[in-house]
């Protein structure tokens, strides 16, 4: 584009007169416009953001909870009782170390039915490490976690919910699939079971993913509540890995998955 405006200020040079001039200035201002929309063009395709799946779109009535393990353990045989009353199976994203200092509660959630997927080893912050450093330290939780469970885990859970576009390459270069939350109930801060409730049920929709944590203060005082609302409204709480669309598929820049068919 450049060159062709470069010949045609050549032209209008040899041409003189006034009509010459005028199409020199506008030519000349057509040149600015190309070298000001080009690289903001070239800059809008080159950085597409890689990103993990916080939602999916679902027309039925779909919906999934997530725990992070990570510290303690106080409440983590309550959830499992909670789940069990309402026939709720749930997905846990647990650290390494965390399955390691509790193996009888990772085979307990399993047992029972829930997913148990991997959170990381040791809750690193994920951008801070080179590919080599995240597959080493993603492998090792999920031995852990397969030692005990006896299934490897295919879900990340970014600590700290951190990510970047290689966080996100390496995760999915494992055949693994990076999950992030698009419903936070913020249970960590220590909120009450009303607040958890509320901001769990104003946000819910179809194809969410909750995010709570064992260890939580007031999440097993919520959770009932929030279950019997879900079911009442007629969703059906199904794992993660059961949400999620398999095959080809997009992800918006919201974060939503969506089927490429």
């Amino acid at each position: 584009m450049l060159r062709e405006i470069r010949n045609k200020l050549k032209k209008a040079v040899k041409r003189g007169g006034g009509a010459a001039t005028a199409a020199l200035c506008a030519l000349i201002a057509a040149a600015i416009l190309a070298a000001v929309e080009i690289p903001d063009m070239m800059t809008a395709s080159s950085t597409v953001r890689e990103l993990p799946i916080y939602s999916v779109e679902r027309d039925q009535k779909m919906i999934a909870l997530s725990f992070d393990a990570a510290w303690g353990n106080e409440d983590t045989g309550e959830l499992i009782r909670i789940l069990g009353k309402y026939n709720v199976r749930a997905t846990f994203f647990v650290i390494g170390q965390w399955a390691e200092k509790f193996p009888e509660s990772v085979k307990e959630l399993a047992d029972a039915g829930h997913e148990v997927m991997n959170h990381s080893d040791d809750h690193a912050h994920f951008n801070a490490l080179g590919p080599e450093a995240i597959v080493k330290n993603i492998n090792a939780a999920s031995d852990r976690i397969e030692a005990i469970t006896g299934v490897r885990p295919t879900l990340f859970r970014p600590p700290y919910g951190e990510y970047d576009d290689h966080v996100i390459r390496a995760v999915r270069g494992m055949g693994m699939e990076p999950i992030q939350w698009d419903v936070d109930s913020l249970d960590w801060k220590d909120l009450s079971a009303a607040e958890i409730y509320k901001r769990v049920t104003q946000k819910a929709a179809p194809g969410s993913i909750v995010l709570f944590h064992n260890a939580a203060k007031h999440t097993p005082e919520a959770l009932a509540d929030i279950l019997e609302y879900l079911l009442s409204e007629g969703y059906e709480i199904v794992p993660v890995s059961e949400l999620i669309l398999k095959g080809e598929y997009t992800i918006d820049h919201t974060g939503r998955q969506h089927s490429a068919g």
